[in-house]
């Protein structure tokens, strides 16, 4: 008996694979044309248009509290999340500089006080001796001057004690608004200075239960977005779960990055739980449009481009035609299976979503059964028997 070698038995083994490989294929052409394609019918049902984008969640209103006056924190009377009222005490400075700008302000004003009192009593005696030819009239006119300076001088004096008072009321800072403290950006013994730039101490949200989204949305499709359309949004703090919304404002002013153009949507959102918080990331869905119990094909179907089979095509169809191409006229290529063999079918399209498109034309009907996938290209010897060479 004779042994075959191992380049013998190698050779019936890939003459075997390309056998079977050959017998599986001629199977799958020779197929029944209902189990070749996959078919999909035409319905009616709604198609809702989408338009996705992302942003971040903040209030409505926020208030960065400062301070006009340089200072050192002394007193520090909220925190974090803390609740406040219009007008609440939130921190204080050291008033020891302000108190002392005050007293000395208010001795300057009794000084010019005093100043002025004399003044007007010089100018009395100095206006009696001159009517009695006493003194020349020059004498008069002297003291008239000196009773307008003194005048001036007072005027000075209650200005610049009017600025330090307002000054040490600036040292006291109070609540600008009603709402929650999101952010303390200061500490105990920390001097800020108000030199050139007011320094931030405090951000206070004006009512969290009413929170908005500022998001960037394409130029393509924002012709789609106005205001007062639904929304709806998640974040990912909470997967799984959508929150409702509603576009508030579709900013003109556009913004433009490496030549590609977006415009700002403001979506609000109501946040009676308290569970959205600022910052969060969220993914919001804006329905743009929206056609109810419409004629609608699957987007598989304007997908489908039919095989490069001749046999598998329709004759009379155009070569070199996609299934799913645009036309310029906006219409668009579909194929139904009549008697084993696909025919085409144009048809002009609407908006679309996920799954559908809208027919808005075209010889189809209701319950036309369309082709979505060529089964028999799923794999294949090509793609299923691969042999490895040792």
């Amino acid at each position: 008996m004779k042994i075959l070698s191992a380049k013998s038995l190698l050779a019936v083994l890939v003459l075997a694979a390309a056998a079977g490989g050959a017998w599986w294929w001629k199977g799958k052409s020779e197929a029944p044309a209902a189990e070749r394609w996959r078919l999909e019918a035409v319905d009616k049902g709604d198609v809702i248009q989408v338009v996705a984008a992302n942003g971040n969640l903040n209030p409505v209103t926020s208030v960065i509290v400062g301070t006009q006056v340089s200072g050192t924190i002394m007193k520090l009377h909220v925190d974090y999340n803390s609740v406040v009222k219009e007008g609440q005490l939130l921190a204080e400075l050291d008033p020891s500089l302000f108190d002392a700008a005050v007293g000395q302000s208010a001795a300057n004003v009794a000084a010019a006080q005093a100043g002025l009192r004399l003044a007007e009593s010089k100018e009395t005696r100095t206006r009696a001796l001159v009517a009695r030819g006493f003194i020349a009239a020059s004498e008069l006119d002297t003291a008239v001057k000196e009773l307008e300076a003194a005048r001036a001088q007072l005027d000075l004096a209650k200005a610049q004690l009017s600025r330090d008072q307002t000054n040490r009321r600036y040292s006291v800072i109070r609540s600008p608004i009603s709402g929650v403290v999101v952010a303390r950006n200061v500490e105990i013994g920390q001097t800020v200075a108000a030199s050139f730039n007011t320094p931030t101490l405090f951000t206070i949200a004006k009512d969290l239960a009413q929170m908005q989204i500022e998001t960037s949305i394409a130029e393509a499709d924002v012709g789609g977005i106005q205001e007062g359309l639904p929304a709806r949004f998640r974040v990912d703090a909470y997967p799984g779960q959508f929150f409702k919304g509603e576009v508030k404002q579709v900013r003109l002013n556009p913004t433009i990055q490496s030549n590609v153009v977006s415009y700002t949507v403001i979506v609000s959102a109501e946040n009676p739980q308290g569970q959205l918080k600022p910052g969060m990331t969220a993914f919001v869905q804006i329905t743009a449009n929206r056609r109810e119990g419409v004629l609608r094909v699957p987007n598989a179907a304007l997908r489908f481009r039919p095989p490069a089979d001749p046999s598998a095509a329709d004759k009379g169809a155009p070569k070199g035609t996609s299934g799913g191409a645009r036309r310029g006229d906006g219409s668009q290529r579909v194929h139904k299976l009549v008697d084993g063999k696909l025919v085409p079918v144009t048809v002009k399209t609407g908006i679309s979503d996920a799954s559908f498109t809208e027919v808005l034309g075209g010889e189809l009907a209701e319950g036309d059964k369309l082709v979505t996938r060529d089964l028999a290209g799923q794999g294949g010897p090509s793609s299923q028997m691969r042999l490895r060479m040792f």
